[in-house]
């Protein structure tokens, strides 16, 4: 293509440039193999290589130790919504769940289903403007985790810092964004997220799990359902989603290569202040939804214009510019930039130059 768009959809999202360069030599022969990773047998030495390549790189962006099983899967968040309590709940039968958007409530109602739920925090009253704070959560010291949305592609909100929940295991939903800075991973006993954000395409859920949560995991389930069958087999149950994973080899690569996630998270904080500043600086013809500027997520930048008319004017003069999946989600409205690991600097500041005309004219 002579041309690439600014492509500022939630997800499935942009990928670096580099990443499908690479990936585009080797689609018909992969390193001399003569065939296209699409084409390998999963038990291949070739596609190991890839697989565990990805698995190793992995542990080093994110320093994770041996005490944690590293998986790739199927299904995406969705069927994670019910493999974490049926695995994660038992002996108890309860769990805490934090509530921050639409992707907590679809959580809640499939854990509703294995045990007892407690709301250990909401904001919805408040349309998800908001984070709950700490001080806000009612915390069950007996439950079995506690589980949090680490970023709400919706609502555009985001946690800076994990909730404290003492020595209940951590669960995490960072399906929307994952690996946007480094992490400390023992703080969690779980976490997942789908690849289709900042990892690669769709068709992969990464999931990290703390080893000794795998005991958790009763032979009563169904196989497909069982986190410890799938680590015992190294997540070759069954046939792995193999070009997803070697795609994300690749985004893990490209973030070592960059320097690391601490590098990346500058990048990312730098380009959501350009798009903010400007937001905050427009005297209100461009209006922020999130109430709390330390609740603002550096992925999802959520904002609207003074009507609904002037919405869809803009996400159609936009277009016609070269910006791409601007209009915010159906069930909410409004306007969202996606600005995930792989979006360029240059694209938000472009984007802002564009408000900015589309202001003066409007």
């Amino acid at each position: 293509m002579a041309h690439r768009i600014y492509n500022f959809s939630a997800g499935p999202a942009i990928l670096p440039e580099d990443v499908l360069k690479q990936a585009q030599e080797e689609m018909l022969d992969y390193q001399g193999s003569g065939m296209s990773v699409m084409e390998m047998s999963h038990r291949s030495k070739t596609y190991d290589e890839i697989f565990t390549g990805a698995q190793a790189d992995l542990r080093k962006l994110l320093d994770i130790g041996d005490d944690y099983t590293i998986l790739f899967l199927q299904g995406g968040a969705n069927l994670q919504f019910s493999m974490v309590p049926l695995n994660l709940m038992p002996p108890k039968n309860k769990a805490d769940y934090i509530v921050t958007g639409s992707w907590a409530k679809k959580a809640v109602k499939e854990a509703k289903r294995v045990g007892a739920v407690n709301i250990a925090g909401s904001t919805e009253e408040e349309n998800f403007t908001r984070l709950p704070k700490q001080n806000e959560l009612k915390l069950d010291v007996d439950s079995s985790y506690v589980h949090f949305t680490s970023n709400n592609t919706i609502f555009g909100t985001q946690y800076n810092t994990e909730p404290e929940v003492g020595d209940v295991p951590l669960v995490c939903d960072a399906s929307s964004d994952m690996l946007h800075k480094k992490i400390d991973v023992n703080k969690y006993g779980f976490i997942y997220a789908g690849a289709q954000k900042n990892m690669g395409p769709a068709g992969c859920t990464l999931i990290i799990i703390r080893n000794d949560l795998l005991e958790r995991s009763n032979e009563t389930l169904h196989t497909y359902l069982n986190y410890k069958v799938h680590a015992e087999k190294n997540s070759l149950y069954n046939t792995p989603p193999s070009y997803t994973v070697y795609i994300m080899g690749l985004v893990y690569k490209w973030l070592l290569n960059l320097g690391g996630l601490d590098v990346m998270y500058q990048m990312n904080k730098d380009k959501a202040a350009i798009l903010y500043d400007y937001i905050d600086g427009s005297e209100g013809f461009y209006k922020g939804t999130v109430v709390n500027k330390e609740d603002r997520s550096l992925m999802n930048v959520t904002f609207r214009l003074p009507s609904e008319e002037l919405d869809k004017k803009f996400i159609a003069e936009a277009a016609g510019k070269g910006f791409s999946g601007l209009k915010g989600h159906r069930s909410v409205g409004g306007l969202r930039a996606s600005i995930y690991n792989a979006f360029p600097k240059k694209g938000v500041e472009d984007l802002v130059e564009f408000m900015k005309d589309f202001q003066k004219n409007n």
